[in-house]
């Protein structure tokens, strides 16, 4: 080779040394990924850490929580990179290329639920005060990787996630959703599988409206035909079904694992028709009911003035409490039309004392206000904001659940497959663009609890049927939960969803897509 020759080999070696170095370190920003919801601090430097087959997840020391949350993460990443990541031990700082979860207890800022997340080029360290931040934060994780990430198949890489540092902590203690079983009745592996969802947007309670006109879902050994006869029907008249308290007891566990608290519902004194049919003597008019198959409301009452009623009521708590290790059990308290309000106010009360006779908080539907609410009382405001306010005046905490903005029933619009529309029209960027603190100038945001997204169930029956109005509109409830107002708009936020098409629709989620949002989602081959 000549001289020449040399010169310009090498200069074109370089060159592309060059050149495949820039295009290997292409800057990155992590202000610009499409987390929901979004953090409360992102700063960005820029580099990339990659996941390789050399890659594990250590824990501090030999905790078994950190084992679990660390498995959990291993188990989402391992099936769709092939990367076969382990769950180690250790006590330092692992070697580069690693991801570290840890548990520090001092940094006051991020409370119970927060979480810093480290990232650079060497090691992606994870830390948190409490278990419920780590698990938060493996989440966030999870949205950094690309969207084929949540397949459950063998995806091609690079499995890549921009440098930086993020702190987050939510907004708001309690950021729920709530599943209406009753009217039509979804089996374990729905529940599990709405739990993962509900997950992997940080919310924290399942509320489950366990019994209704339509159908008794939850076991109660010393009421059999609750269940036998109650349970056996749904809107429309197909089969219902229950949970035995085996399965429920799994459920709570399946939740918990994922720091998700199950709050079970029995509502009363009206929506118990199946109650009553069931067992006839707590029938408010004291005829035998028939099972009810049709979605009218506000018919039914339980005897306010038997003391039937309250052995009854009282098992079923007693029971439901030693099943549920959550602060809260949900004792209804709406749309009890054929209860006369002087009978309505003594039983409500009466209820109260006994759910905290057996060591629970009570929740109840707005109308609860109309009582005298017990302490440690929450008022969920679902339908009159007087009602939530005199709950206030009480010193009584609001769990938001505005009809208007939060059902997760409502039509989209009137075009929508399911769903209803008596409250509102609820597209996604309404469903978005409010915040719990300013909805109501009387009750500001050292009232409220947080809030939940119910979906009642007249017009679903089926998991795809229910998660076309529960997505997308969860991901904003979401985020209103946990991220402080003043950082959230409609335009960045939209943006954002957009980008969670692909991810929604690489983990099967048969989603609403709203011609608000330019969608991106790959076209399948």
């Amino acid at each position: 080779m000549t001289k020449t020759k040399f010169k310009l080999f090498a200069f074109g070696s370089l060159f592309l040394t060059v050149i495949f170095s820039q295009m290997a370190c292409k800057p990155t920003d992590l202000s610009k990924e499409n987390m929901i919801p979004k953090p409360v601090s992102v700063v960005a430097t820029g580099g990339k850490f990659d996941l390789t087959d050399q890659t594990d997840i250590y824990i501090q020391d030999e905790s078994a929580e950190l084992k679990q949350i660390g498995q959990y993460l291993a188990d989402k990443l391992n099936p769709s990179t092939g990367l076969g990541l382990e769950v180690k031990p250790t006590t330092d700082a692992p070697a580069p290329g690693n991801i570290y979860l840890s548990l520090s207890g001092s940094d006051s800022e991020l409370g119970d639920e927060g979480y810093q997340l480290t990232i650079t080029d060497k090691l992606i360290s994870l830390s948190a005060n409490k278990p419920a931040g780590l698990f938060h934060g493996i989440q966030t994780i999870r949205q950094l990787l690309p969207a084929q990430v949540e397949m459950t198949s063998k995806q091609k890489g690079p499995w890549e996630i921009a440098t930086g540092t993020i702190r987050d902590y939510p907004t708001y203690g309690y950021r729920g959703s709530m599943l209406d079983v009753a009217r039509h009745f979804f089996g374990v592996d729905d529940l599990k599988n709405l739990i993962d969802q509900m997950a992997y947007y940080k919310m924290n309670v399942m509320h489950l409206h366990l019994s209704d006109d339509q159908g008794w879902r939850i076991e109660i050994k010393s009421w059999p035909n609750l269940t036998a006869h109650g349970g056996k029907t749904e809107v429309g008249g197909g089969e219902g079904g229950f949970y035995t308290q085996e399965q429920y007891s799994d459920i709570v566990k399946y939740a918990q694992d994922r720091f998700i608290t199950i709050i079970p519902e029995i509502d009363m004194p009206g929506h118990t028709n199946a109650a009553s049919a069931s067992y006839p003597e707590l029938n408010g008019n004291g005829k035998t009911a028939d099972l009810y198959t049709g979605t009218e409301v506000g018919f039914s009452t339980l005897a306010t003035k038997k003391e039937v009623t309250y052995k009854f009521i009282d098992d079923v708590i007693r029971e439901l409490a030693a099943l549920t290790p959550g602060e809260y059990l949900h004792i209804g308290g709406d749309e009890s039309h054929a209860t006369k309000i002087e009978d309505y106010i003594p039983f409500m009360n009466r209820v109260q004392d006994m759910v905290v006779a057996h060591g629970k908080k009570v929740l109840a539907w707005d109308e609860i206000a109309l009582a005298t609410v017990k302490p440690n009382t929450v008022v969920q405001y679902w339908a009159k904001a007087e009602n939530a306010i005199k709950g206030v005046a009480q010193g009584a905490k609001v769990l938001m659940s505005p009809a208007k903005n939060a059902y997760l029933d409502m039509q989209y619009d009137s075009t929508s497959t399911y769903g209803l529309h008596w409250a509102a029209y609820i597209e996604v960027d309404k469903g978005y663009n409010w915040d719990p603190a300013n909805l109501v100038p009387e009750i500001k945001k050292e009232n409220i609890t947080g809030i939940e997204a119910p979906l009642w169930s007249e017009t679903v029956g089926e998991r795809k049927e229910a998660e076309y109005l529960i997505f997308p509109r969860l991901l904003g409830y979401a985020e209103i939960g946990w991220t402080p107002a003043e950082l959230r708009n409609w335009d960045d936020y939209k943006i954002r969803l957009a980008n969670h098409g692909e991810r929604m629709k690489a983990m099967n989620i048969n989603f609403y897509p709203s011609k608000l949002v330019q969608w991106d989602v790959k076209k399948e081959k």
